[in-house]
């Protein structure tokens, strides 16, 4: 089938269905309650959605660990129900995407519980191993909970787990595994999915052998499996399906730099992935991963985007984005709770500007900020759980690593949206399986937020309406000023004759701003800004906090 590149002008919203809207009153989102939402997100000016997993699954991390590729997950709903929303969604001109887990299933997958058995065919669906002496097969670190072997008593054997240990990872050197991921892209895409997001993509192929790696905190082993040996011939081979239909694919690679996305995503006839999730720009206040805290460093996120905006253009297309659900809130981290509003637009300007499909996590049109929820039982997430165990054997007292958790666990990202100032925020009628953020009350709401004309939720809508109506958003250059600032990103946009300066603070301290040479502000219209009574224009002027203006040329 001729692929069109439909997924360059789209703008996509991910849904984590447990907490987005709970439409059967037992206090988890699900698909009845999407359904009710599509008219929210069409006025918006959303047209893809992105949901994290649906399948069957029994919830070690929530989704990610899945014992059932071809079935919605009761709790959520059931295939006729997804399919409901899939042509409702398409009739508003809304495309759709699934998550793709195959890296790793559920240790209750029936592929699994049948592999146990040394001579079934499915036990080398799997690595499976035997101890070496008295030890682990190797030295390998889960990136999630301890060591990456976990030992099952009836085979005497331990199997490989990168992630949870009831998330085994599956042994993608099969070719009939292979073969079962084609079936499972074939039955989605034959419903009628638009692409998939792939999850932890680029660790499916593992180097031959398994030998042990260089020691690294909670990443021992990986230099054996990022990237691994077969990964662009297997990624070929599910390419060849996808070729078949008009459908796009999103590959999520931590630890991903510019050179090497660029092997899978340079646009042409080899193209593995069409765009590429990388952690380079959520690393400005973090090493990796959130729980190795650093100061925010505005430099080091603007380096980031301003690599892959120059690296990537001509060649391959950008996936943008500032919130998921692996991350806390945006806001919470990079912006100020106190600006709300302010930093939520500039946050947004900075992003959303540039060239690239923009993604936007669920609650994030609102402003949606971290929880900080108080004490480790609050906490569903094995990897917030596992690093705050991790902090206690390295000595760090518990106070402080519960200070941690708050600010970085992906339960930030996780509380049910707030659509009203009814109980339980307007998600449920019963009380949510995980605790609401008390801000709804304070007017952080979908339905405050659209009563206000100078709220976030509308600020985005305006910024989706703008990038659709301007292909200088598109397919615009991209050069970055002030690459020196702490406090201010900077960069312009020009395309056929027409041009566009962004300016976005990031700080709630005065700072002198002054146009780059070649722009006159005066000749701008100044749109997408975030403060009402702008003074005058002028090419020199003080921002106030977190003060975002967009001028742009004709």
């Amino acid at each position: 089938m001729a692929k069109s590149n439909w997924y360059k002008e789209m703008v996509c919203y991910q849904i984590w269905p447990r907490s987005f809207c709970d439409g059967n009153g037992d206090g988890i989102g699900d698909l009845q309650g999407v359904l009710s939402k599509l008219d929210y997100l069409e006025e918006l000016g959303i047209n893809c959605i992105w949901f994290s997993p649906l399948y069957c699954s029994p919830n070690a991390d929530f989704g990610y660990d899945i014992s059932d590729y071809r079935n919605i997950s009761p709790e959520y709903g059931n295939n006729e129900l997804f399919k409901q929303v899939l042509d409702e969604a398409h009739k508003r001109g809304i495309r759709v995407i699934m998550d793709l887990v195959v890296n790793h299933t559920s240790d209750e997958h029936p592929w699994f519980k049948e592999g146990i058995d040394k001579n079934s065919p499915y036990h080398d669906y799997y690595f499976w191993r035997d101890g070496k002496g008295k030890g682990l097969p190797n030295n390998w670190n889960s990136l999630f909970e301890g060591k990456a072997w976990e030992y099952n008593k009836e085979n005497n054997q331990y199997y490989l787990h990168l992630f949870a240990k009831k998330q085994a990872d599956l042994n993608m050197d099969n070719p009939k595994v292979r073969e079962e991921v084609k079936d499972i892209m074939r039955f989605w895409l034959d419903m009628g999915v638009d692409g998939f997001r792939e999850d932890v993509i680029t660790f499916i192929s593992k180097k031959e052998g398994l030998p042990n790696g260089i020691p690294i905190p909670q990443a021992t082993g990986m230099q054996y499996y990022k990237d691994g040996p077969h990964i662009h011939e297997y990624l070929k081979e599910f390419r060849e399906v996808l070729n078949e239909y008009d459908c796009f694919v999103v590959g999520e690679a931590p630890m991903m730099d510019v050179k090497t996305a660029l092997t899978y995503i340079t646009e042409g006839s080899d193209q593995e992935l069409d765009m590429m999730f990388h952690f380079q720009h959520m690393s400005a206040d973090c090493l990796f991963t959130e729980f190795l805290a650093t100061p925010f460093d505005l430099r080091k996120m603007k380096k980031a985007f301003t690599t892959w905006q120059n690296k990537l253009r001509g060649k391959a297309w950008n996936a943008l984005y500032m919130e998921n659900h692996d991350h806390p809130r945006i806001i919470s981290r990079y912006g100020s709770e106190k600006y709300r509003t302010q930093s939520g637009k500039s946050i947004a300007n900075s992003y959303f500007l540039q060239s690239g499909t923009p993604f936007i996590y669920q609650g994030q049109e609102i402003g949606m900020t971290s929880i900080k929820l108080p004490s480790l039982e609050d906490y569903q997430d094995v990897f917030g759980v596992n690093n705050y165990k991790t902090l206690r054997m390295l000595g760090v007292p518990h106070a402080k690593a519960i200070e941690r958790l708050k600010k970085v666990s992906r339960g930030n990202a996780r509380t049910p949206v707030q659509w009203d100032d009814s109980e339980y925020a307007g998600f449920s009628s019963v009380k949510p399986w995980m605790p609401v953020n008390p801000n709804y009350k304070d007017g952080v709401n979908a339905k405050a937020e659209m009563e206000n004309p100078d709220s976030i939720y509308n600020h985005y809508k305006k910024l989706i309406r703008f990038r659709k109506e301007n292909p200088i958003v598109l397919y615009g250059d991209y050069k970055e000023h002030n690459k020196l600032s702490k406090e201010l990103y900077v960069y312009e946009r020009n395309y056929q004759g027409k041009s566009m300066l962004v300016i976005c603070s990031y700080t709630d301290k005065p700072v002198v701003f002054k146009a780059p040479k070649g722009f006159d502000l005066e000749k701008g219209e100044a749109v997408l800004c975030n403060y009402n009574d702008q003074p005058q224009t002028a090419n020199m002027f003080i921002t106030r906090p977190y003060e975002t203006r967009v001028y742009y040329f004709k």
